[in-house]
């Protein structure tokens, strides 16, 4: 079984609780006003990587960085719920987390009468839903981009977090790859952005 990717990280540390590989899949229907990755949109875009391929470089990370678990974000997850049921399925034999972003409302994935997406809900841990809505910006609270987006904590996993979500601080990362490019992740205002990618290209002249 294939998944469409964008890309795979195999640690972060800014994009949910502790250490996390982390998936972006290809291809989004919402496609949000202001999205910080609209280049995840196209269905056809990316790369196509099958589930045990994406598995044994979890479990890759695993031994060599201890992660606790891994996100899947994107694009939209759940547009690619039946690939990602298998991956999580292997994911938890490893007594990893999976923490999942969706554009789409918990409510609208119930109601979309899909069996897989309600077997992912099911082996996500945690799950912030929502579109990004771009006059609610709101980057106080950590991972999520806009106030109207919502926490939903559907095991126990993390449950201890609820309460001290204020206490976590928004972001970002820089990563360097061997060839001198490097990639941005996490939660941060465009602005922001913008400045701190001038200032690692003048460092870099």
């Amino acid at each position: 079984m294939e998944l469409q990717t964008h890309r795979f990280i195999p640690i972060t540390h800014v994009e949910g609780p502790g250490k996390r590989a982390c998936l972006w899949v290809q291809g989004c229907p919402i496609q949000c006003k202001g999205c910080g990755v609209p280049w995840t949109w196209p269905k056809d875009g990316g790369t196509s990587i099958s589930v045990d391929e994406l598995f044994e470089k979890i479990r890759i990370s695993l031994k060599e960085n201890n992660i606790e678990g891994v996100t899947f974000l994107g694009g939209e997850p759940f547009e690619q719920a039946e690939g990602l049921v298998e991956l999580s399925k292997m994911v938890k034999s490893l007594g990893l987390s999976i923490m999942t972003f969706s554009g789409y409302t918990i409510e609208k994935i119930k109601g979309f009468n899909c069996s897989r997406c309600d077997e992912l809900l099911s082996l996500t841990d945690l799950l912030i839903d929502g579109p990004f809505v771009e006059s609610k910006l709101d980057l106080s609270m950590p991972w999520k981009g806009s106030s109207n987006q919502r926490y939903h904590f559907l095991t126990h996993r993390y449950a201890e977090l609820e309460d001290k979500l204020e206490q976590i601080p928004n972001r970002i990362e820089v990563q360097f790859g061997e060839n001198g490019e490097f990639a941005v992740n996490g939660m941060a205002q465009q602005t922001d952005l913008k400045n701190l990618l001038e200032g690692i290209g003048k460092r870099k002249l």
